[in-house]
C-alpha cells in the first residue's frame, strides 16, 4: 500500500509539473511558429517618373571639308583637335598647274580684247566707206552704182556682226579665266565655320583625285565647346511619354562611362523624329537631346545612359514598390480577405487567356484598372488587405492617389525565414 501511494505521488507530481509547463510550452511554440514579416513603411517625399535609354554623344553638326580640285597636298596647317575659325587656312594643294591655267586664260582674255578693238576699227572703216558712198551718190548719181552702195552696206553689217562675235569671245575668255582663278583659290582649303577638327583624313604628299567625287579631307565640329547632341533610341511603348515630356519642357539626366560618378542634369529634348527603326520586331524612334558642354567633358562617340524625366510629384504619400509586388500565400491571409486572392487569380487568368482577343476599348480599360492594387498589413497571425489606387512610379516608390494609408504605416513586403 505504501508502495502504491509512493507511485501515485510521483505521478501526481509529474502531472502537476506537466500541467504547469504546458501553458508556457504552447505559448512558446505558438510564438516560434508565428510568421515574421519583412516590412517597409509608407513615406512622404518626391517621385520622379522616368524613361531610361542609351544614346550616343555627337556634335550638333559635322561639317565635311573637301577639295574641289586634284593634286598633291603641299602643306597641312591643322591637325586633330585643332580649333579653327571661319575661312582659316587648313591645307594647301600644289597650285602650279592651276597657276599655269590662270596665266594661259589671262593671255587668251587679252587676245580676245585685242580682237574686239580690231573688229571695232574695221567696223568703223566700213561705216565711213558706206557714208562716203552715199555722199558721192547724192552729189553725182552716175559716179557710183547701186551695187557698190550695197557692197558698202553689207560690209558694214558684216563688221558689226564680227564685233558682236569678238565681244562674245571676250565674255567666254573671261568666264574661263574666272574658272581658272576659282580653281586656283580652291587649292587653299579653308574652314567653312568656327569649330574643332575632329577628323583628319589626309597627309602631306598625298594626291587628291576629285574627278568623280569630292574627297573628304577634314571634319569640323562647330560649337562643341558650348553644346552637344545625344542621339537616343526610345521604344515605341515610351515614345508617347517622351513627346509629353518634350511638350512640358522636362529635363533629361544622364551619365557617361568616362565620368561614372558625375550626373549631367541639364539635357533638354529638342526633337522626336518620325523615322522609326525596326530591329527584331522592336520599333524604336530617334530622340535628340541637347546638353551644355562648357567643360568639354562630352566628346563625340561617348555612350550616354539617359533618364528622361516624364513627370514629378513633390511631397506625396509614397508606397514602396516592393509592397505592391508582394503576393501572399493563401493560408497567411485572414479568412475575410481570401476572396480578394480568388478575385485577383481569376482576373489574372482571364487577362492571360483573352489578352489577344480584347478590343482596343477593353485594353484601355484594363490598363486603367491596373492602377487599382492591394497592399498587405500584418494583423495578429494573418495579413489584411488594403485597397489603393496608384499613380506615377519611380524605381523605388509609387504615388498613392487613393487609399487608407498614412505616413509611417508598415506594409508587408515578404516573410522572414525561420531561424
Amino acid at each position: 500500500m505504501k508502495t502504491f501511494l509512493k507511485i501515485f505521488a510521483v505521478f501526481a507530481v509529474l502531472a502537476a509539473i506537466g500541467a504547469a509547463a504546458y501553458g508556457p510550452t504552447v505559448k512558446m511554440m505558438e510564438e516560434r511558429n508565428k510568421p515574421r514579416w519583412r516590412t517597409q513603411s509608407v513615406s512622404k517625399g518626391d517621385i520622379i517618373q522616368s524613361v531610361n535609354s542609351t544614346g550616343k554623344v555627337e556634335p550638333i553638326r559635322r561639317v565635311s571639308v573637301g577639295a574641289s580640285v586634284s593634286g598633291p597636298i603641299l602643306e597641312l596647317l591643322v591637325d586633330y583637335n585643332s580649333p579653327v575659325k571661319k575661312d582659316q587656312l587648313m591645307a594647301i594643294i600644289d597650285p602650279r598647274v592651276y597657276n599655269s591655267s590662270v596665266e594661259r586664260d589671262r593671255a587668251v582674255f587679252r587676245t580676245r580684247e585685242a580682237e574686239v578693238a580690231r573688229a571695232d576699227a574695221m567696223m568703223q572703216q566700213s561705216v565711213n566707206d558706206e557714208r562716203r558712198g552715199g555722199e558721192l551718190k547724192k552729189a553725182k548719181q552716175d559716179l557710183i552704182s547701186e551695187a557698190e552702195l550695197d557692197q558698202f552696206r553689207f560690209t558694214r553689217m558684216t563688221r558689226e556682226a564680227e564685233v558682236l562675235v569678238t565681244k562674245a569671245n571676250v565674255e567666254q575668255a573671261k568666264a574661263q579665266l574666272d574658272n581658272s582663278l576659282a580653281n586656283l583659290a580652291f587649292t587653299e582649303i579653308r574652314s567653312p565655320c568656327d569649330g574643332v577638327v575632329i577628323e583628319k583624313k589626309i597627309d602631306i604628299g598625298q594626291t587628291l583625285a576629285s574627278q568623280f567625287q569630292t574627297p573628304e579631307m577634314f571634319v569640323v565640329a562647330p560649337e562643341m565647346e558650348r553644346r552637344m547632341y545625344i542621339y537616343a533610341s526610345v521604344d515605341e511603348a515610351d515614345i508617347g511619354m517622351i513627346q509629353k515630356a518634350k511638350d512640358d519642357g522636362q529635363i533629361v539626366r544622364f551619365t557617361v562611362d568616362a565620368y561614372p560618378d558625375e550626373l549631367f542634369d541639364q539635357g533638354t529634348i529638342v526633337q522626336v523624329r518620325l523615322s522609326s527603326t525596326e530591329a527584331q520586331n522592336v520599333i524604336t524612334y530617334p530622340v535628340i537631346v541637347e546638353t551644355p558642354n562648357r567643360d568639354m567633358k562630352l566628346l563625340p562617340g561617348m555612350t550616354a545612359n539617359l533618364s528622361f524625366q516624364i513627370n514629378k510629384r513633390e511631397a506625396v504619400v509614397r508606397i514602396p514598390n516592393s509592397a505592391l509586388r508582394f503576393y501572399p500565400q493563401r493560408e497567411r491571409v485572414h479568412p475575410d480577405d481570401r476572396k480578394i486572392l480568388d478575385g485577383v487569380d481569376d482576373q489574372k487568368q482571364t487577362v492571360t487567356d483573352s489578352a489577344k482577343m480584347m478590343s482596343a476599348d477593353e485594353k484601355a480599360d484594363a490598363a486603367r484598372a491596373r492602377s487599382t492594387r492591394y497592399v498587405w498589413i500584418a494583423e495578429g497571425n494573418f495579413l489584411r488587405a488594403k485597397l489603393v489606387r496608384a499613380g506615377i512610379s519611380d524605381n523605388r516608390y509609387t504615388e498613392l492617389i487613393e487609399g487608407e494609408l498614412i505616413e509611417g504605416e508598415e506594409l508587408v513586403i515578404g516573410e522572414k525565414p525561420k531561424a
